[in-house]
């Protein structure tokens, strides 16, 4: 670790969201080769013994450089040959009019494709298996709204009778992928599009359908679904506009925290000496607040102050049991991206600021939130800042493609666990809450539903 190196990064931020000033890589490098030639100049003996020290040493240190490059590269490699060879499908999910399933129905589902198989053994890895990862997505097109789940194809079975199960009566249908039928060049299309993250640790919940009340069927008038905000949001854009938004899952083993797939002796540990999730770090937020939680009572005998038992706040308790209950949950790594894309004509630049607070009714102050970050969002346009508009041309290509892809998690498009920082770990309960199909309380206009339920043929019907 170069020392001060957190306090360079940290002052790095300031200056950049402060003044808009951006440091790239090339500038520090072109200032190292400046200060290797002022070394080469003024101290020549020193450089030349540092230079014979390194290559006397390279037997030492070259071969765990090359080797463990080298490695990485290998599982890449093998690791992208086996997404690749994957085939994958997108399902539209249509759900019929009088639908009066409540989001208890979507966090079944999601719990049946809970799968953790393909990368169990050391071999699968090093043939870079990976776990089933899915894309639940929400998408308008010029105002139509539609349901979509991106899956490999061989999970097509196990998702169609799991949402048969929970919404009897949809219609599932083999989509072609939307994403292919607008090229999306910047010089031709308006393109803004950010990643989503929570505001606080992710075991501490967002506002779920729960506090909405929505694990109960009420009356039609009584219903309350923060989703239908979103939708009737997505459902306003006009013609030439399109939103997009996604939520790309996975199982939650612990990478965000360091622990390895297996589980083997290089990954992050808790107390007991598993491996380290985010249940782990609810448990240590649990007992923060236990902690904090203590008045501290006088010894009338000795005089001396000594810790007095938890008396939490009667907000403190719904704190620490609505983190006990949402982590008891099945958890999923989750990588969500929203997408604004529109001709020049038509673009709305008031739609950037929706699609910035998208998640506002799912957050709640003094537990989590849903906010939106990097991407098209690092820009703040101030005139000094050079080469702006080339960059963000990159980014809006860049984030297109990664949209296209349905990749968050692995190389390599991105790298790998350096980009898990800025993934969120959801419960089923969470995750049901930002994506749910919708029951007939929700009378957006641009949500496309079946006039009518689609029921199979009964079994003894004369032939």
């Amino acid at each position: 670790m170069v020392p001060f190196i957190h306090f360079l990064e940290e002052a790095q931020k300031k200056i950049t969201n402060n003044l808009g000033v951006r440091f790239e890589p090339w500038p520090l490098f072109l200032l190292g080769i400046v200060l290797l030639a002022n070394a080469l100049v003024f101290m020549p003996s020193v450089v030349s013994l540092a230079f014979s020290l390194a290559l006397f040493l390279a037997p030492v240190w070259l071969p765990f450089l090359l080797g463990n490059g080298a490695w990485k590269m290998w599982i890449v490699l093998q690791r992208s040959e086996f997404i690749a060879n994957q085939k994958y499908l997108l399902l539209e999910i249509k759900p019929p009019r009088n639908l009066v399933k409540t989001p208890i129905a979507m966090e079944a589902f999601l719990s049946s494709i809970h799968l953790t198989g393909g990368e169990s053994t050391w071999y699968m890895r090093f043939r870079g298996g990976t776990r089933p990862f899915f894309s639940l997505e929400l998408a308008s097109f010029e105002g139509q709204v539609h349901f979509f789940i991106w899956a490999r194809a061989g999970l097509r079975r196990i998702i169609e009778s799991q949402l048969y199960a929970q919404y009897p009566g949809v219609q599932i249908v083999e989509a072609p992928d939307y994403t292919r039928r607008i090229p999306v060049n910047p010089e031709e299309w308006k393109v803004w599009g950010c990643d989503f993250v929570h505001t606080a640790p992710d075991p501490l919940p967002i506002k779920t359908y729960i506090e909405y009340g929505l694990d109960k069927v009420q009356k039609e008038p009584e219903q309350v679904d923060p989703l239908a905000n979103l939708i009737e949001f997505m459902g306003s854009v006009g013609k030439g506009e399109y939103l997009w938004l996604q939520f790309i899952i996975r199982a939650h083993k612990g990478e965000k925290y360091g622990t390895t797939p297996a589980g083997n002796a290089s990954s992050k540990r808790n107390a007991a000496g598993k491996p380290y999730t985010w249940r782990d770090e609810g448990k240590e937020l649990i007992e923060e607040i236990r902690k904090s939680a203590r008045n501290p009572y006088i010894d009338p005998v000795t005089g001396e102050e000594r810790p007095g038992f938890p008396n939490p706040t009667k907000g403190e308790s719904e704190k620490m049991a609505a983190i006990d209950r949402n982590t008891s949950k099945l958890g999923f790594d989750v990588g969500a991206r929203g997408i604004y894309i529109s001709r020049p004509e038509h673009f709305d630049v008031n739609t950037i600021s929706h699609l910035i607070a998208l998640f506002k009714p799912f957050t709640t102050e003094g537990w989590n939130g849903i906010n939106s970050t990097a991407w098209l969002k690092r820009f703040d346009d101030y005139p000094w800042e050079i080469g702006a508009e080339k960059k963000k041309n990159l980014y809006r290509r860049e984030i297109v493609e990664a949209y296209r892809r349905r990749q968050f998690f692995y190389d390599p498009f991105f790298e790998g666990g350096k980009h898990m920082k800025d993934a969120m770990v959801m419960s089923t309960e969470e995750l049901a809450t930002v994506f749910h199909i919708p029951s007939q309380s929700s009378h957006a206009p641009g949500l496309v539903r079946i006039h009518s339920t689609t029921r199979e043929a009964p079994t003894d019907l004369p032939i």
